[in-house]
């Protein structure tokens, strides 16, 4: 034995997180190297005269290149056949129990004849959750992949002189109210609030997010239509540095498309709208925005009126622009349309089945 071996194998004999077999194996080789018979090191290290001696003998021969491998024909034999974990597989892909809607890993034990331990290991091992559900929407615009790409193109590759501007309405805002007052956070308890609450009233309200720095110029309306849209586009039109071109992300919302906004945007015509796919609202950066405006500010809010709440969306905004962070978008259209290629593909298949 080297002194390099020596120096790997006295540091994996007290190791704490290695595998027990290698530790136990470590100790032995270095017990052996300092001459200690096979009989004392069975009784120290705890295993058979047999492993001692097949280790000591691997070991000139083998070194330290397979010193974690283990030979073959030894190890744990599996307990379940190959023949159930694929119909426990199978079970689970495609099938359901009866009076439920997804198996569960005592059902599913239930019905193939084995231990739930040995279910929850089998979907472990297959990345299996059928408990969990994942929604999707595949977008049924004509135009979708021109869109898309029309999209992405802003955000990764901006034109000069020019703005980009997400834009969206979030509506039916509600000031909430809750039916008694929320206790405090406490050592060992979070904040708490009732389940239960009053309606105050709702607002509207209407967002632009410049993708390039982050700051948001937004608006509190009652409704959102047509009339609406236009006075938000106007007060875009005068937060909007001047000489520039304003390239606006909307969705297909029939209020962005009005006869009076499209005579208005002909009259603008630094203004250039760029709509996203129907059913990808996802691809609007601003409802990141809006994700981050619920969580933050309003929905552990409580509200007694709409003016309230207006105020805590101003006052949001304020921050947010004081202190602006733009949103990153990493994703190419070539990545994106893959994807959906490959979802229209397996609906598809599905539809035919």
């Amino acid at each position: 034995m080297s002194e390099a071996e020596r120096s790997v194998l006295a540091v994996l004999s007290k190791s704490q997180v290695a595998a027990h077999r290698e530790v136990q194996r470590a100790q032995v080789l270095l017990m052996a190297s300092d001459g200690l018979a096979n009989e004392w090191i069975v009784r120290v290290v705890g295993v058979n005269p047999g492993t001692v001696r097949a280790w000591r003998r691997r070991f000139p021969e083998d070194g330290l290149k397979k010193f974690g491998a283990v030979a073959p024909g030894r190890g744990r034999k599996p307990v379940i056949p190959e023949s159930k974990i694929a119909e426990i597989v199978e079970l689970t892909r495609f099938s359901k129990p009866e009076g439920a809607t997804q198996w569960s890993v005592r059902s599913m034990a239930a019905r193939a004849g084995v231990s739930p331990t040995q279910v929850q290991r089998i979907w472990a091992a297959r990345g299996l959750k059928p408990h969990l559900v994942e929604t999707f929407k595949l977008s049924t615009d004509l135009n979708c992949d021109e869109k898309l790409i029309d999209v992405c193109g802003l955000y990764l590759d901006p034109p000069e002189n020019a703005i980009a501007l997400c834009m969206d309405e979030k509506t039916s805002i509600q000031a909430l109210d809750r039916s008694q007052p929320s206790l405090p956070l406490k050592q060992g308890r979070g904040e708490t609030m009732t389940h239960d609450y009053m309606r105050n009233g709702a607002t509207t309200l209407f967002a632009a997010l410049e993708v390039a720095t982050g700051k948001v110029i937004g608006t509190c309306v009652p409704k959102h239509r047509h009339d609406e849209f236009l006075v938000f586009l106007k007060t875009t039109e005068k937060e909007a540095p001047k000489g520039l071109e304003v390239h606006l992300i909307i969705d297909n919302y029939a209020t962005h498309k009005h006869a009076e906004v499209k005579s208005w945007l002909g009259k603008h015509p630094r203004f250039h709208l760029h709509f996203t796919p129907t059913s990808s609202s996802w691809l609007n950066l601003v409802e990141r925005w809006f994700r981050d405006l619920t969580e933050r500010a309003l929905r552990r809010g409580v509200f007694h009126s709409v003016p309230e709440l207006i105020e805590k969306i101003k006052e949001y905004i304020q921050i947010n622009n004081e202190n602006p962070k733009p949103f990153i978008w990493t994703a190419t259209a070539d990545s994106i349309l893959e994807k959906v290629s490959r979802g229209r593909v397996a609906l598809q298949a599905i539809k035919q089945n």
